[in-house]
């Protein structure tokens, strides 16, 4: 091993980068994880290719590539092959794109808008997207992220640091789902054209997450963007593919943008064809209707695991979803029937019967196994319907009512009846309501604010008492504890507010190394584990995947698919 080749890179890098490299060098840091945390603290490919190489351990072992620098919606240069493919996804529920919350709004906004962090050609990281490269302070209170020249917006001019600025300030003032307490109004600053810098209200080691494709709604718009105006309203901005025509029941379709930074794609176009239900997705897919998916559950697309005309695009991720109850009022006040109907959940049998396996066990906490921090110490929740009847009588409540409230989409429906069934039989009385995605959100999720509500009451104050929702993969655990559970959260419709669990999540944002996030993870787990606001049962894997004619097509687990680098075959 070499080590001596490092010198000059040891010299160069900030505290941060320094630590994350002497980690590597002393095997405390896998070699993925170290390419991830690198890529995060803002190393360059070509340092990282060079610290990897030097600390080989053989020629049995060849260095994993780093991400590259044209990040991962650079497309080939040749000249354009020609094609279209068509793609199914879930109908979006409306394309603005700082207020959407459903993977289909993300997957259509991001073929036009881009993100400054980009998704990896792995799909299970960031790269560089509008920003080529970022670096932090000492302590990671203050971000600097320089910019791509020569991008240009669809609808004429150049892209530059006003319009990431601009874009932030609406992000502030609406309350983004992970930037909320981590970034505040006057916090972005354009020290040049192509260089803004962050200062943050805090610490934060997994800032550029927050600003990526993982953080859906951080897609960068012109300066002079208005709050509320989507996509279709005004077609723009600095991606592959330009909006050509929009109809919600029925689909768009997006055209090569001539003038995209990455070069011509090699497909002339992009046809989206929209849908309520996975079934009638795999049904056009075998129709040939449709040559991609962008998501299909288990249930309902088992087909095409056997199909031998399609490619199945598998990833093991921390997609989830959070069955939430009232903390403050009604049947689930009381921690002790939360934690009942914990409980009752056959968490192994779930897994087996809505993913055939292709799914984690989850614990009633939001850190996935797939992270690094993630603490397996804390005790598995299994299923003791005696415990739970014992926790029922105790709160004076032994047959507690409620109703389960619940969208339509992919395999909630199934998992609220075994919910329903298995807490059965310790006593819980649930009714299942079921609405469609276009009403769910707003009506019962998150609804909007009485016309008497007062800005310092909390979000989603008028949730039900009891429901499912979905949660997309994240790179980093920081949307979910920031939006779903913390006391600042948007999305906190279990409203949850606990001391303990917003000084760990703050530790964590703080946290840089490994050890220290993990750490603070383990409070996280134990906070959420007993006092039980959401039950989450799995983690699932995404599914999507394409008809083997095209290739190089890749997707975030998110919604998002990515068809910049996509190519016909033959």
């Amino acid at each position: 091993m070499d080590y001596s080749r490092l010198d000059p890179l040891r010299r160069a890098a900030s505290p941060l980068q320094l630590d994350v490299v002497e980690a590597f060098v002393q095997g405390r840091l896998s070699r993925r994880e170290f390419i991830r945390r690198a890529t995060l603290l803002g190393l360059s490919a070509g340092a990282i290719s060079t610290i990897v190489a030097a600390c080989s351990t053989g020629a049995s072992e060849a260095p994993t590539a780093a991400p590259t620098s044209g990040g991962a919606t650079a497309a080939p240069t040749a000249a354009p092959a020609g094609g279209t493919v068509r793609a199914a996804t879930q109908r979006p529920v409306g394309l603005d794109p700082i207020a959407m919350q459903d993977l289909g709004s993300y997957g259509i906004t991001a073929q036009s808008f881009e993100f400054l962090c980009a998704l990896s050609s792995g799909g299970d990281d960031i790269a560089p997207g509008l920003a080529t490269e970022w670096s932090p302070n000492a302590d990671a209170s203050v971000w600097t992220f320089k910019l791509r020249q020569g991008v240009k917006w669809q609808s004429g001019g150049d892209f530059t640091a006003d319009d990431v600025v601009a874009s932030m300030e609406r992000l502030v003032t609406a309350g983004n789902a992970g930037l909320k307490g981590v970034l505040e109004p006057g916090g972005t600053k354009a020290l040049d054209p192509f260089t803004v810098e962050f200062s943050l209200a805090g610490p934060n080691g997994n800032f550029p997450y927050l600003v990526s494709v993982f953080n859906a709604q951080t897609l960068i718009t012109p300066a002079d963007f208005v709050v509320g105006t989507t996509l279709d309203a005004r077609p723009d901005g600095t991606g592959a593919w330009k909006l050509d025509s929009y109809d919600q029941g029925t689909g768009a379709t997006f055209v090569r943008n001539p003038d995209w930074w990455g070069g011509s794609t090699p497909l002339d176009s992009v046809e989206w064809s929209f849908y309520d239900k996975v079934s009638d997705m795999v049904a056009s897919y075998q129709g040939q209707v449709v040559d991609a998916i962008v998501q299909f559950s288990v249930l309902d697309g088992s087909a095409l695991f056997d199909d031998p005309s399609f490619n199945v695009i598998a990833t093991r991720t921390a997609t989830h979803r959070q069955i939430w109850m009232r903390v403050d009022k009604g049947t689930f006040k009381d921690k002790r029937v939360r934690q009942a109907l914990a409980l009752t959940f056959d968490r192994p049998a779930m897994v087996e019967k809505l993913f055939k396996g292709r799914a984690d066990v989850g614990n009633d906490h939001v850190i996935a196994p797939i992270y690094p921090y993630y603490d397996d110490s804390i005790p598995q929740r299994v299923r003791d319907i005696e415990k739970a009847k014992a926790l029922l009588a105790e709160a004076g409540t032994p047959n507690p009512e409620a109703v389960l409230h619940i969208g339509e989409m992919q395999e909630i429906p199934e998992l609220a009846v075994l919910v329903q069934s298995q807490a059965a039989e310790a006593g819980f009385k649930i009714t299942i309501e079921k609405e469609s995605l276009d009403t769910f959100y707003g009506a019962q999720w998150c609804p909007p604010a009485d016309a008497d509500w007062n800005p310092t009451d909390p979000p989603c104050v008028n949730a039900a008492e009891l429901g499912v929702v979905d949660y997309g993969h994240r790179a980093t655990p920081d949307v979910y504890l920031n939006a779903a559970l913390s006391t600042k959260g948007i999305w906190n419709s279990s409203q949850f507010f606990n001391a303990d669990f917003d000084a760990a999540f703050k530790e964590f944002q703080g946290a840089v190394g490994v050890d220290a996030q993990k750490a603070a993870c383990k409070k996280i787990e134990t906070v959420l584990n007993d006092e039980v606001p959401i039950g989450l049962p799995y983690f699932y894997n995404y599914l999507g995947g394409t008809s083997k004619e095209f290739e190089g097509t890749f997707s975030s687990a998110l919604g998002q698919m990515v068809f910049s680098s996509t190519t016909k075959v033959g």
